[in-house]
């Protein structure tokens, strides 16, 4: 009998994947990871007292608990702390500095879900190793899930090809209303568990006064773009997005606006208004520290510049040193320097590089590139 090690999160995703590997005869065991000590979060919380009847991530673990029991599993706990703060956590502040809009949860899955904690796993005699995640594995190729708005692939495309081996998505051929029903059918305690959202280390808590505990604010100008006039005071860079519309800081002013780019260096926040808005839009950026995980090197493909994106057809153009220019003639709002950007070509992912600058034809983003 085959051995699978599961990552138990302590939701209904992760709870269904055990199952489902369980009825299909595995000898499955559960491991819960703790990448991040809640506790030193809250006070960012709102909390004077610092207390909480029990934090989150105590939460998930012991729901986590339950259901190997009600499955008749064992569950393993291991701490990743000090890995996650140096791989992860590191990372999400160096990039908010260089005036970038990072996502951990890529370089979560590099670096410690599909490493660390399949190193684990076969100190605890693992052939396989399976998680939550809506994603296939055909064939050593990544496919988008069944589940289109569920679909993680984006956040699996920084994962090198070596890492997917012996790896299960056990339902990623599920929808998720499907996984909901399988788990109220089975009676699990998780079956009508919320979805976690947001960055995992702060949850539900204030992002601008959890990321102040680690980033001094340096309050500066917000600058129309187009008119070159001071409208506002921003409370740190590092607390706002390209595109972003709310809590900008600009007062008395009833036009739509947004957030369209950084001068680090300058410490200004430039705002467009309009959605519409052409510095708001770019057709071409360049992305860095490529990850391919395909044979595939296709000039024509589409891609995603977040998760919740629309599928883009661009053209691909491979540099010397690696990375690639990526371009999209039809012009896309809001692409985020920092941020990765997936390629697909149908329902295949090929892989990501997180993009460095964006550029607009007869348009100057210069100060994107801060």
């Amino acid at each position: 009998m085959k051995k699978v090690i599961v990552g138990i999160s302590g939701g209904v995703d992760s709870a269904v994947a055990a199952l489902l590997l369980k009825k299909e005869g595995y000898e499955v065991e559960g491991l819960f990871m703790r990448n991040w000590d809640s506790t030193i979060n809250n006070d960012i919380l709102g909390n004077p007292n610092n207390i909480l009847d029990i934090c989150p991530q105590e939460q998930d673990y012991n729901d986590a608990l339950k259901l190997c029991k009600m499955l008749n599993i064992k569950l393993n706990r291991v701490d990743f702390i000090k890995e996650y703060w140096d791989y992860v956590f590191t990372y999400f502040l160096e990039e908010l500095k260089k005036g970038r809009t990072p996502n951990p949860d890529l370089l979560c899955n590099k670096y410690i879900k599909f490493d660390l904690f399949i190193t684990k796993a076969k100190e605890l005699g693992a052939d396989y190793v399976a998680t939550g995640h809506y994603a296939r594995l055909k064939r050593g190729k990544l496919l988008r899930a069944v589940d289109l708005n569920k679909d993680q692939t984006y956040f699996l495309a920084d994962v090198k090809t070596e890492q997917f081996k012996n790896v299960l998505f056990p339902i990623g051929e599920y929808t998720k209303p499907e996984v909901r029903q399988i788990a109220v059918e089975n009676n699990l305690n998780v079956a009508n568990k919320k979805d976690s959202t947001g960055i995992c280390f702060i949850g539900e808590r204030n992002y601008q006064k959890f990321v102040e505990n680690y980033l001094k604010p340096n309050p500066g100008d917000i600058i129309d773009v187009e008119t070159k006039k001071i409208i506002g005071r921003h409370n740190g860079l590092m607390n706002y997005t390209i595109g972003q519309r709310r809590n900008v800081g600009i007062s008395g002013n009833e036009k739509r606006h947004y957030v369209c780019g950084k001068d680090v260096k300058n410490n200004i926040l430039y705002v467009a208004f309009g959605e519409d808005n052409k510095y708001l839009l770019s057709d071409e950026c360049e992305i860095e520290n490529v990850n391919l995980i395909s044979d595939l090197r296709p000039t024509f493909c589409t891609a995603k510049f977040r998760y919740r994106d629309q599928d883009h057809p661009v053209e691909l153009q491979y540099l010397e040193n690696g990375n690639i220019i990526v371009k999209y003639p039809g012009k896309t709002k809001a692409v985020t320097p920092g941020q990765a950007c997936v390629l697909y070509l149908g329902e295949e992912c090929l892989g990501c590089g997180f993009i460095k600058n964006v550029k607009n034809e007869g348009t100057n983003l210069w100060y994107l590139q801060n």
